[in-house]
């Protein structure tokens, strides 16, 4: 409870000095009379009206306090808030290729990107996301969507070889704009990973960077990959697992182009560390706008203890008036 006077309080003091001038009257005593002897008073059985004698004093101390609460204003109050979330759509395409199968990140790159990627879903709670693959062509996993359980079974069945083999980076873009086509949000991305060039599709990366410019769309664009060579896993003549070395090659060039075209940014991931700051850094670039209005709403309280404290003199008074009322 809160008070909007509440230096009046200070008045309550009066009810203790006023309870000590009680008891000072009291054994003073009130009015007399002469009577020959007191023996038979003594004697007399005590009655409901002597146990009740000080019930009148108590009440008025009760009403002047609650009057006093009165004066004080008491008031109730009510916190609150409230929000509005403007989320941002995101579509994320990443390249399944078998080429996604080096080792140049741990445990390899496909694998990475799946950790990494189910990390920043989790970040983004009240955003809609989508999920899109793409090798030699190009499907939606999952489409714009909050369910976060679902986008991440979706994302842990992910694997390479489950369609055509190659690099279809216009494909996975277009595929992508495609989910966000019918968005209503504010401000729509899409993020793409991979760690090659185009080398399949029927639609070319710019092509599908100009769509993606068109419909307002920004891409960040992530190459993965080490520098030179990296390690990828393969048979050799006689059937054995191996490893061989593999050339990097990244269209580094193509990559930069999407991403300046769309308003967007080009990241290199060298290692899972990089691939992570880079995630995390996407996350902060896109931050959805959250506005939190705050407001506080007092209700006057004074009037119950105002009746309360008039009602307990009305009740004193009837009381002193016919059930203890004084000699004279």
């Amino acid at each position: 409870m809160h008070f909007a006077n509440p230096y009046l309080l200070w008045l309550l003091a009066v009810i203790p000095l006023m309870a000590l001038y009680y008891i000072y009257r009291t054994r003073q005593g009130g009015a007399a009379i002469r009577i020959s002897t007191i023996e038979g008073v003594r004697k007399a059985p005590r009655t409901l009206r002597y146990y009740l004698r000080h019930v009148p004093f108590v009440l008025r101390c009760a009403a002047i306090a609650a009057l006093i609460v009165a004066l004080a204003r008491p008031q109730s109050v009510e916190e609150g808030s409230t929000s509005s979330n403007e989320g941002i759509d995101i579509a994320m395409a990443i390249d399944i290729s078998t080429s996604m199968l080096a080792q140049d990140l741990k445990p390899d790159r496909i694998e990475a990107a799946k950790q990494v990627a189910g990390s920043f879903i989790a970040d983004r709670q009240g955003d809609r996301i989508g999920l899109v693959a793409f090798a030699g062509e190009a499907f939606t996993l999952s489409p714009l969507t909050t369910d976060q359980g679902a986008l991440q079974t979706m994302l842990g069945r992910l694997r390479s070889g489950i369609v055509e083999d190659g690099t279809a980076i216009g494909n996975g873009i277009a595929t992508a704009i495609n989910r966000l086509r019918e968005s209503n949000a504010k401000s729509k991305v899409i993020i793409l990973l991979t760690d090659g060039a185009n080398n399949r599709g029927e639609i070319a990366p710019l092509t599908a960077a100009e769509i993606a410019r068109s419909q307002g769309i920004r891409v960040y664009t992530i190459g993965v990959g080490t520098r030179g060579t990296a390690p990828y896993p393969t048979v050799d003549f006689f059937g054995n697992p191996t490893v061989v070395q593999m050339k990097v090659e990244i269209d580094e060039k193509m990559l930069q182009q999407i991403a300046d075209q769309t308003g967007g940014r080009y990241f290199r991931a060298t290692d899972n560390d990089k691939l992570k700051a880079i995630y995390d850094e996407i996350n902060q670039l896109e931050k959805s706008k959250v506005e939190i209005s705050a407001y506080t709403t007092f209700t006057e309280e004074y009037l119950l203890w105002a009746l309360a404290g008039f009602l307990l003199l009305v009740v004193e008074m009837l009381l002193k008036t016919l059930l203890f009322k004084p000699l004279s």
